[in-house]
């Protein structure tokens, strides 16, 4: 594979909700939770752009990690006291993203989309409407495509060694998931004129992973094909533009993590990527 997984994600018994009452638990108070994330992570960017989007910065603190963990198994050591508090004898990576409770001193969720959705349920009354009514299929459809179409796809398209056949299937797979993603966008991609949701963010993070990790392991051929999404890049462009998202970015943050955990070996023609994200960035940040 061209990328390989920093780390296993921790037990899934560490993933609570965040309730409405107090016999919850977890139960939504101002000031209580806390995230501990990188931006080099595409969750932890998830999460630090879901996060600015609901203006949460007095509800809930983010402590921000190192793009690359300090740990050998991928975990953070400035999460060993959280998870040693919340799992007897706990011998997984202390892995980020993780949504901890001020209070107890334990881990909440790892779990990205949970925690997601929570931080919108409980305390994004006054922001935008991530998730609104009706639109739950949509967004687990595009989910889906993002994670399988495109992020394994790409991978697989992109592993040294590998079947060429194999190779070009894999590519033809993500250049008709890129295809879909077009369709569903439709024609209008100008973001601002129209309210993001969380499949904006899922989205947004899924082409720029693309752009800024998999193209690296693409041929020039196979990057024009990409490339020639233009729908799909013009929207992205525009997401990076918004105050929300491209504050953000952590690209040297994201391409030493990539460093950290490449198996694969780079395509000739291929380092230049498609988007100039660093000035999209700094343009966002002048907003």
């Amino acid at each position: 594979m061209s990328v390989a997984p920093l780390a296993a994600r921790p037990a899934p018994s560490l993933r609570g909700r965040i309730g409405r009452d107090a016999r919850s638990g977890h139960y939504a108070v101002p000031g209580r939770y806390r995230l501990y994330l990188s931006t080099a992570c595409p969750d932890g960017l998830r999460l630090a752009v879901t996060h600015a989007l609901l203006g949460l910065d007095a509800v809930c603190p983010v402590t921000h990690l190192p793009a690359v963990p300090d740990l050998p198994d991928g975990g953070h050591s400035a999460l060993l006291p959280l998870y040693e508090a919340s799992a007897h004898r706990h011998t997984g990576p202390a892995a980020a993203p993780v949504l901890g409770d001020d209070w107890s001193g334990r881990v909440v969720s790892v779990h990205a989309q949970d925690i997601m959705r929570d931080l919108a349920r409980c305390f994004g009354e006054s922001g935008p409407a991530l998730y609104p009514c009706g639109t739950e299929g949509e967004f687990e459809a595009v989910r889906r495509l993002c994670a399988r179409g495109v992020e394994d796809a790409a991978q697989r398209a992109g592993t040294a060694g590998a079947d060429p056949a194999e190779r070009a299937a894999a590519l033809d797979e993500l250049l008709a998931a890129l295809g879909e993603l077009e369709r569903l966008l439709g024609a209008d991609v100008d973001v601002s004129c129209r309210q993001t949701s969380a499949l904006d963010v899922e989205l947004w993070v899924t082409l720029l992973r693309l752009d800024t990790v998999h193209l690296h392991h693409l041929d020039a051929a196979a990057v024009q094909l990409i490339a020639g999404h233009r729908t799909l890049w013009a929207y992205a462009r525009g997401l990076a533009a918004h105050p929300a998202f491209g504050p953000q970015l952590d690209l040297d943050g994201i391409a030493r993590r990539h460093r950290a955990h490449c198996q694969g070996l780079e395509a000739a023609g291929a380092a230049v990527g498609i988007l100039d994200w660093a000035a999209h960035a700094e343009a966002a940040g002048r907003r």
